[in-house]
């Protein structure tokens, strides 16, 4: 569920060599965000464990000396991409989950319907890449499962937030627990995303949304 922004790459000579990467200058600011972002593609798609680093140098033209210019190993490049994606899909849904010029259930509405169009436009090649190491993480280095762990945390905070508003507007029952809600939400959420991935199309992200609005306590 994942937009990316492409950042030019200093190159150190005009003319690469046939058959080798291009060099990248280990200053450049941007050699970094371009790690970082061809990071995230190759592990949304594939997961922390399948992802080798090779594959995403060459894809970014950096040699490993310079990888590890800017990332102590492969865990610690993978906490970075972790807290990158954390922060978009935040950012994603505080954009819709805290817009008030929408009922606060139109705006979930709005939230799911912007996750389809995103898995539609990678092909469904792409999930969720908190889910996704999730479902790894007893595999994983340690250090992964409190970040994992908080992550959803603040997910969840921000659902949580929208369904209080709800139910100050009456759109669910007064008596409803947003917080065991919002996690619900969550739960389901992250099965029907990678249910989406499997079959290839939007319909479980739907069913899924119907059939939560509709278990809402009224």
């Amino acid at each position: 569920m994942n937009k990316s922004t492409t950042h030019e790459i200093t190159l150190l000579t005009p003319k690469p060599r046939r058959g080798r990467p291009p060099k990248v200058s280990r200053d450049n600011p941007d050699t970094r965000a371009e790690l970082i972002r061809s990071g995230l593609e190759q592990l949304t798609e594939q997961g922390f464990a399948s992802s080798g680093i090779d594959a995403i140098l060459k894809k970014v033209g950096v040699p490993k000396g310079s990888f590890y210019h800017y990332f102590a190993s492969k865990e610690a490049f993978g906490q970075v991409v972790l807290q990158n994606y954390a922060q978009y899909f935040l950012h994603k849904l505080e954009t819709h989950l805290f817009d008030e010029t929408y009922l606060p259930l139109t705006r979930i509405r709005h939230f799911v319907e912007d996750a389809k169009a995103g898995m539609i436009r990678y092909q469904f090649k792409r999930g969720c890449l908190v889910g996704n190491l999730g479902q790894e993480v007893g595999i994983l280095p340690d250090s992964f499962r409190p970040q994992i762990i908080e992550i959803f945390l603040s997910w969840q905070a921000c659902m949580a937030r929208c369904l209080n508003e709800a139910q100050l507007l009456g759109q669910i029952s007064a008596t409803a627990d947003c917080d065991v809600l919002a996690e619900n939400f969550l739960v389901g959420w992250e099965g029907a995303v990678s249910r989406a991935k499997l079959v290839q199309n939007e319909l479980p992200l739907e069913n899924y949304y119907e059939y939560f609005i509709a278990g809402l306590p009224k």
